[in-house]
This record gives structure tokens, C-alpha cells and sequence, in this order.
């Protein structure tokens, strides 16, 4: 999969604002709308872009209250695992992890006992041997 230098910046304009018009794409790019767009279905048809999405405002977000869960699980348990998290809808990203725990989820609520309640049902799943949670007092940087 090849992406060169311009598809790059093409992805940084989207980052900012997936919604931008393909004709402002193009100009911000100085190159031709019928290039961008040529740019951009190929990217999709490689699976570079996977989709479009929702960049919530730091007003709604600093509204939330958010943590890193930890998670050690049984052995033989991360598919049943993986998708039982998956259905808690205030989990925001799940990655797998090395080192002493197997996956971190980051866990968004709209107040402490929610997260509270989140946390817990994260905890009381099948196969969760232990969870481990930090609240995340501030972002200090986001991309």
C-alpha cells in the first residue's frame, strides 16, 4: 500500500476537518478537484481511510469525565472479551497491550458514578481477571 507524500497531506486536511469539500481539499493541495477526488476513493478502495467521523468539541469533552481501564483477562478469553467490551458504549477505544495487563480501554462518562458503573461492568465481565483504573485529569495534547 503506497501512500505518498500529498495523499499524506491530504489525510492531515481530513484530520482537521472531514467534512472539507473536495474542491477546498484540492485548492489547499494545489492540485486539480478531479485529483483529489481520484486521491481520495483510492485511499478508501485501499482501506487507508476506513471511514469518516465526529471530532466531539473540547466544550462537550472537557464535559465528560474519562479513564484508562487496565485489563488483565484469562487466558483463551480475548475474543469473548474484546466483544463484550466492545457492547459498553462508553468505552471510546480499546487497544491490546504488552507488559503485566492485556488491554486498555478508555472509559467516558458524563459523571463519576457513571464511569464509576462502567468501570464496575467492565470489571464483572467474563473473563476480566482484574482491572486497574487511572481518571484522566487533563489532555495535554491531542492529534
Amino acid at each position: 500500500m503506497e501512500v505518498t507524500a500529498k495523499d499524506r497531506e491530504l489525510l492531515a486536511l481530513l484530520a482537521e476537518n472531514a467534512r472539507m469539500p473536495v474542491a477546498t481539499l484540492a485548492r489547499r493541495l494545489a492540485i486539480s478537484r478531479t485529483t483529489a477526488q481520484a486521491r481520495l476513493e483510492r485511499l478508501e478502495r485501499l482501506g487507508v481511510i476506513a471511514g469518516y467521523g465526529v471530532r466531539l468539541s473540547e466544550t462537550y469533552a472537557s464535559g465528560l469525565v474519562r479513564a484508562h481501564v487496565l485489563i488483565t483477562i484469562a487466558p483463551k478469553s480475548l475474543g469473548e472479551v474484546v466483544a463484550a467490551i466492545a457492547r459498553v458504549e462508553a468505552v471510546t477505544e480499546l487497544h491490546s497491550v504488552s507488559g503485566a495487563f492485556d488491554l486498555i480501554a478508555i472509559v467516558a462518562a458524563p459523571s463519576i458514578a457513571e464511569l464509576d458503573e462502567r468501570i464496575d461492568g467492565i470489571g464483572q465481565i467474563d473473563g476480566v481477571e482484574r482491572t486497574q483504573s487511572s481518571i484522566i485529569l487533563s489532555t495535554r495534547l491531542r492529534r
